[in-house]
């Protein structure tokens, strides 16, 4: 028994019209004589809907009770689209989180999945051609209903093609697949055919919302190849897979930004042990994710540190640094928000130099000043101001002839 995974997102079923196009999708899959897993977002706009109804009712809503609420989105989705199969005379049943034993820890609102019950969705395709499967949602040790967080459907579809052995993962959305950058803001841009697993993430991580950070680490993991491709098209999508030898000899695969960043320097903290753990612990502990860090020399015995973090997060790490200042021997606190990551993306990079040399040369041309720089294996991030961020994404997708098929490049 062959089965394939279908995850269509919250665009793609947004209403009747959308939904009957869906149905010809997955028509296209059983003429193929396989078995078909459809995975469903929450109709589009509903989950938003859904929590602005709860606070209403709550200044601060119950994270697990939010979960049963928003859980119904889903929950939706999956009855309505089996109603439109079995109309058209296809063996479907609608399956939800708890049915189908998706086993999460206990985080409401963004619950890690632990474990899917395999053999019994297996079971249901006895007697059933199409299982529709409600995204973004499972149950902890207790019973209760959890979610995912946001994007948790691509998660749930990549999870579930590796527990039934899927054969294939398709995530279809309402873009063609993943482009060298945003297409809203170049219009060179171009669709990828292949991307590797750790390319894929790199974007992910820098606010790319075409597959969800945490679906690309499991499909990575378990090593399930993912299709991304448009719902409303026919043209073949993007391959996210285990990286080939054929990738590193591509330098640069995208280049991806990220506007949702805050900057925060301490100044003349203590330079001594313990000082870095006595900043960054207490941040750690509230789950803010700090990433870029930058520690100036040590002049009479302090130095100054700064690092960036979500922007929703400055004020509770500001907060946390002035509990702090007196320990650390703080002089000043300052922090702002005019400032976006830019970020050159490639497998290529392990084995090639000049990138960041042919990166910097090319923003300075533009009158564009670095105000941080981080590295990786693949990826080059580069902090500054957001006024520049879209000019810093053209300027370097055209620096890197990414437009360009890799072999019609001069500078692979």
């Amino acid at each position: 028994m062959e089965i394939i995974v279908q995850k269509f997102g919250g665009t793609s079923v947004a209403n009747l019209e959308c939904m009957k196009r869906v149905r010809e999708v997955v028509a296209c899959k059983l003429d193929q004589g396989v078995k078909v897993a459809v995975v469903l977002s929450a109709m589009a706009g509903e989950t938003n809907r859904l929590i602005s109804l709860a606070e209403s009712f709550s200044t601060a809503p119950d994270p697990s009770e939010l979960d049963v609420l928003v859980t119904t989105g889903e929950q939706a989705s999956v009855s309505l689209f089996s109603m439109l199969l079995k109309d058209a005379g296809v063996k479907a049943r609608s399956l939800l989180g708890h049915q189908i034993q998706v086993r999460t820890s206990c985080e409401y609102g963004n619950a890690r999945i632990l474990d899917i019950e395999a053999e019994a969705m297996k079971n249901h395709f006895q007697d059933n051609d199409v299982l529709v499967i409600a995204g973004f949602q499972g149950c902890d040790e207790h019973g209760r209903l959890t979610t995912l967080g946001r994007g948790g459907s691509d998660t749930s579809a990549v999870a579930l093609a590796a527990a039934l052995g899927a054969s294939s993962c398709e995530i279809y959305t309402d873009v063609e697949g993943v482009y060298t950058t945003d297409p809203n803001i170049c219009d060179k841009a171009r669709k990828l055919d292949r991307v590797s697993y750790d390319e894929m993430l790199e974007m992910a991580s820098m606010g790319a919302k075409v597959l969800q950070i945490r679906s690309v680490e499991f499909a990575k993991k378990y090593g399930v190849n993912v299709h991304v491709r448009s719902t409303f098209s026919d043209t073949p999508g993007t391959i996210v897979s285990q990286e080939v030898p054929s990738m590193e000899h591509v330098l640069v695969s995208g280049i991806a930004y990220d506007k949702d960043q805050a900057r925060v320097t301490i100044y003349d903290v203590l330079d001594q042990p313990g000082v870095a753990s006595s900043i960054f612990g207490p941040i750690a502990r509230e789950g803010i994710l700090v990433d870029m860090i930058i520690q100036n020399t040590s002049r009479d015995g302090h130095t100054d540190m700064t690092f960036t973090v979500p922007r929703k997060d400055l004020e509770r790490t500001v907060t946390l640094l002035k509990q702090a200042q007196e320990t650390i021997h703080a002089k000043d606190i300052q922090s702002d928000t005019g400032v976006c990551k830019v970020s050159v993306i490639g497998v290529g990079m392990r084995n090639h130099s000049g990138v960041a040399s042919k990166a910097f040369e090319a923003l300075a041309r533009e009158g564009i000043n670095l105000l941080m720089i981080s590295t990786s294996e693949i990826k080059i991030t580069m902090l500054l101001e957001d006024k520049y961020a879209e000019l810093a994404v053209r300027t370097l997708h055209e620096a890197f002839e990414l437009d360009k098929h890799p072999e019609e490049r001069v500078t692979e």
